[in-house]
């Protein structure tokens, strides 16, 4: 298992995470949507790209349990289905602000044999048209877009003579389109990219250790789209005009929907389907799990055909006031029978006084009272819907986070600096507030992303986050906003990484409740040393009993891995043809004379080589050596070039060759030889302004602290600019100038 953090406080050096876990959140979730696979939306994500922070990436996901080789009629879009991903970024308004409607079309090149693609020609080719809706006006955007064909095999891709004679994700990079309005969109095979004890999930809970999992190699039709912040903000600003990293004017709300026409009937001579009448919705998602483990079947038709708009899941609420899931997790109930969840009790008598099991008050007494007052549980505020009568204990913590968001408000902040109140002012942690009583996942995109290397980067989202908050000395010292590892993550928005299952199963259990001050019933604060008790690490150690996945995530757009490849050959490595690798990162430094090269990358199980290749020019690149591939699932790398120029910029960059012959290629890095700093920074040490001066025009610095997140960003005008640092903490940071972004010069500063 893995340590939970690496700067942990000694009390909580025992805390460890298990595998990285996250559950398919909708896949087959309803009976009628479970016979209509191409309209059945299995997944939603919204985070700020980390290869474009001025951007969030949406993605919506469709037709679950695709078998790679699924032919000859190949899982593909389907034609007659009104494929869409709704925004709300105002809750004034009643219904849809930006819409991102996608309709396709199917035809056949080549009718005469029955393979998917010979001779260069597909049949079930895909395209499509991409329209906007911005207050339900419709513009179209993207006009024939393409879709990639499924990942058939090596005669159907790579062959020249009887395929199409290309590499598969050649074809997938040709089919990034550029919207009109500036969007970048893909449409097509993905992998699935979560992976869940399916089988012990849906036997009451049976998940096992190690578990197997129910979705290992098989692919999915992702819809993946790029949008500038600037599009998604309501009053189209950038994140540069937040007035802090929570700002509730950059919050939104995303879902994503399928809809069908309600007529449609069969002409006998083509063997087609004829559709007409109205659309009518058949498939939603927004928050992951919500109907597949928080509403009851009985009712998940009828919730899959509801529109999401302002209070329309105000009848459901109950079913997160009081979740099915929490009985089992309850020993008076049926956690017993249920030792799959054993680790996960909820507070029964906290702090000596609130019962959160399902049918008890939890915080019922309060409601009303001098305590309450100024918080989001007064009736003045939200009370009535937060504290709504005295059998709702869950409506104070889990219906916020589905529902409604959760505010900056009290009590939803940190126990940090509560000093034992949790209705006290506490470390604010998350502002998504978008109060429409509607299932949406909710993003506040003006958070700074975590970056992927990061150490503390992890898939258990805002969990870890106020773990940081409340135990790391670089957090918990007092109740000031500033930005903490991966409050970015679920449910602020959610991240490919996320672990949504762990994360809310373990928000059933009462984690939340904890992280606000509403500690576990073993914490005393006579004699407990700390809140980290012994039930709060079984929470924090619990994980779904999931295996590792079957693959990674892209390091760039449209960030779903390629799709598992349908033919298995013996030419192949492994049970499965393994992937161009995933680099998670490449430096180049100086030492001394000479250049070191440094990478890391994962998924290579398929990989052979790297060659180094180094130009002066940034164009014309000649091979300087060749590292052979290890043979495991990942790895680190290094290269000396002993031999670089000493008089003008060098430029590297790694091709990475596997065993198909198949080659990606990794960013370019910059080492520049010149015995001249272009810039200069004083003062420094500082403790209230910098000023970056360059002899060079054209140029823009960054402040980054000591972990590689870029604090300020600014444009040198006429060869300066100056940096505002007295709000920052006091330690070390870095300036980095760049040209045409390539980076000219890093320098340590210190802040006093």
């Amino acid at each position: 298992m893995k340590n939970f953090i690496k700067r942990f406080s000694a009390v909580l050096v025992c805390i460890a995470l298990g595998q990285t876990t996250v559950l398919a959140s909708s896949h087959r979730e309803a009976p009628l949507i479970a016979y209509d696979p191409l309209a059945d939306n299995t997944d939603v994500y919204a985070f700020r790209s980390p290869t474009d922070t001025n951007s969030v990436v949406l993605i919506a996901n469709y037709i679950p349990f695709e078998l790679p080789q699924g032919g000859p009629n190949y899982y593909t879009f389907g034609q007659n289905v009104r494929y869409e991903i709704h925004v709300k970024n105002s809750a004034s308004t009643s219904g849809d602000d930006i819409t991102y409607r996608f309709t396709f079309t199917t035809t056949n090149q080549d009718p005469t044999t029955f393979f998917n693609i010979r001779l260069g020609q597909q049949n079930l080719k895909s395209t499509y048209s991409l329209e906007r809706g911005i207050n339900g006006t419709f513009t179209t955007i993207v006009s024939n877009g393409i879709v990639p064909p499924n990942n058939i095999g090596p005669r159907s891709i790579e062959d020249g003579t009887v395929g199409l004679g290309t590499q598969y994700e050649t074809l997938a990079s040709n089919a990034i389109m550029m919207a009109s309005s500036g969007e970048k969109v893909f449409c097509g095979p993905r992998d699935d990219p979560f992976f869940v004890d399916l089988g012990g999930a849906f036997d009451v809970g049976n998940f096992r250790t190690p578990g197997r999992d129910g979705l290992a190699k098989l692919n999915v039709h992702s819809i993946v789209i790029e949008v500038p912040v600037s599009t998604l903000q309501k009053d189209g600003k950038t994140t540069l005009q937040a007035t802090s990293i929570l700002d509730p004017d950059f919050v939104i709300g995303v879902w994503a929907s399928a809809s069908r026409q309600s007529m449609s009937t069969f002409d006998t001579t083509g063997g087609e389907a004829i559709t007409s009448g109205n659309f009518v919705q058949v498939s939603r998602l927004g928050m992951p799990l919500t109907n597949e483990a928080i509403i009851p079947i009985g009712q998940k038709d009828k919730w899959n055909s509801i529109i999401t708009a302002i209070g329309s899941d105000v009848p459901y609420s109950k079913h997160f006031s009081n979740p099915e899931l929490a009985l089992y997790m309850d020993d008076s109930q049926f956690g017993t029978a249920v030792p799959g969840l054993s680790q996960l009790r909820i507070q029964t008598n906290s702090l000596g006084s609130f019962d959160f099991r399902n049918g008890k008050k939890g915080l019922y007494d309060l409601k009303g009272t001098s305590a309450v007052a100024g918080t989001a549980l007064d009736d003045a505020a939200f009370g009535n819907v937060l504290l709504p009568d005295s059998m709702s204990p869950r409506a104070v913590d889990l219906l916020p986070i589905f529902l409604t968001g959760v505010p900056n408000l009290r009590p939803y902040q940190l126990a940090t600096g509560k000093n034992g109140n949790p209705l006290a002012t506490g470390k604010p942690i998350i502002h998504n507030f978008l109060p429409t009583l509607s299932d949406m996942l909710r993003l506040n995109m003006a958070v700074p992303v975590t970056p992927r290397n990061d150490p503390d980067f992890s898939s258990l989202g805002i969990v870890q986050a106020a773990v940081l908050g409340l135990t790391d000395t670089l957090y918990n010292k007092d109740t000031s906003l500033q930005f903490i590892p991966n409050m970015d993550g679920f449910p602020n928005g959610r991240r490919l990484e996320d672990d949504v299952t762990t994360i809310e199963l373990q928000a059933v259990s009462g984690i939340a409740l904890a992280a606000l001050g509403l500690w576990y019933d073993d914490y005393d604060p006579m004699t407990s040393p700390h809140p980290a008790t012994a039930q709060l690490l079984n929470v924090f150690g619990f994980n779904a009993g999931v295996t590792n996945n079957d693959t990674t995530f892209r390091a760039n757009f449209p960030f779903v891995q390629t799709p598992w490849r349908g033919f298995v050959g013996a030419s192949y490595a492994g049970p499965l043809v393994a992937l161009p690798v995933n680099w998670v990162s490449f430096v180049a430094e100086k030492e001394g004379p000479h250049v070191m090269l440094r990478w890391r990358v994962a998924s290579e199980t398929n990989n052979k080589y790297y060659l180094i290749l180094s130009s002066t020019d940034g164009q014309k690149f000649k091979e300087i050596g060749r590292v052979n591939a290890t043979a495991s699932a990942a790895g680190n790398y290094v290269f000396v070039d002993t031999d670089p120029s000493l008089n003008s910029t060098n430029y590297y960059r790694i091709k990475q060759v596997d065993n198909d012959g198949r080659f990606t290629h990794s960013a370019t890095r910059t080492v520049k030889f010149d015995g001249q700093s272009p810039i200069r920074i004083h003062p420094n040490p500082a403790s209230d302004f910098i000023r970056v001066t360059s002899t060079r025009t054209g140029m823009t610095a960054e402040l980054l602290d000591q972990n590689g997140r870029t604090v300020l960003s600014q444009v040198m005008t006429n060869g300066t600019t100056e940096f505002n640092i007295s709000r920052l903490s006091k330690g070390t940071y870095f300036i980095v100038v760049q040209s045409n972004g390539i980076r000219v010069e890093t320098k340590k500063i210190i802040k006093q």
